[in-house]
């Protein structure tokens, strides 16, 4: 009896503890990419030690991936979404108080798109001025990308390699990329969303083809 009452004591002093847990600190990244896996619908992986935890979902015909990026002591926020860049069009959008003026970006023009709520708040670049005006002409694209506090969203090639590329010639991919770990469920949706509705209008524009490219991230 002594010993029930002990391991009661102990299951009781646990829940208490995850309890305030959860008050002080919300729910786990692992509870809160659960459920968006479930809602989207999509798989999530477990983290391993070679990798963080994943959410896993299609878009049509690419699959949008979710994971942590690590540098050093800085954790950021990613998703990718490798596909067939069919013209090499290649863009980045950020916020004004976000990366500017950093050297990685030089070689791409900054354009203005002629939406001033979205000109006025967001610098963008790439190597096609009429492509993105095109592309941000789209309304739905604005207003996914408004509704993102932070973000660094871009068309870049492969994660990089110390031995050459690992995507095929042509494969480029989407990425989000923004400091911490979001556990904000319906933001995460909207980056879905966001991905699904970028790559279908690079696929009106003839920037991008629904072929499968043939990566694994």
């Amino acid at each position: 009896m002594a010993e029930l009452d002990y391991q009661h004591g102990g299951k009781a002093a646990h829940d208490k503890l995850a309890q305030a847990k959860l008050k002080w600190f919300g729910p786990s990244c692992d509870d809160v990419w659960r459920v968006l896996a479930e809602e989207l619908p999509g798989r999530f992986e477990q983290s391993t030690w070679l990798k963080s935890p994943r959410v896993v979902a299609e878009a049509g015909p690419w699959e949008v991936v979710l994971d942590l990026f690590r540098t050093d002591k800085v954790v950021f926020t990613r998703i990718r979404a490798p596909y067939v860049n069919a013209d090499g069009f290649r863009f980045h959008v950020f916020r004004r108080h976000f990366f500017s003026g950093v050297a990685e970006w030089m070689g791409l023009q900054d354009v203005t798109v002629g939406y001033p709520e979205f000109d006025d708040q967001f610098v963008i670049r790439g190597n096609d001025e009429w492509k993105l005006q095109r592309l941000f002409a789209a309304p739905r694209l604005r207003a996914l990308l408004l509704a993102q506090p932070s973000i660094a969203f871009r068309v870049k090639d492969d994660d990089g390699r110390l031995f050459g590329s690992r995507f095929p010639a042509g494969v480029d991919q989407l990425q989000f990329l923004t400091g911490g770990v979001i556990k904000d469920l319906d933001r995460l949706k909207l980056l879905y969303d966001l991905f699904a509705e970028t790559l279908q209008e690079l696929c009106r524009m003839g920037s991008a083809y629904e072929d499968d490219p043939g990566v694994q991230l």
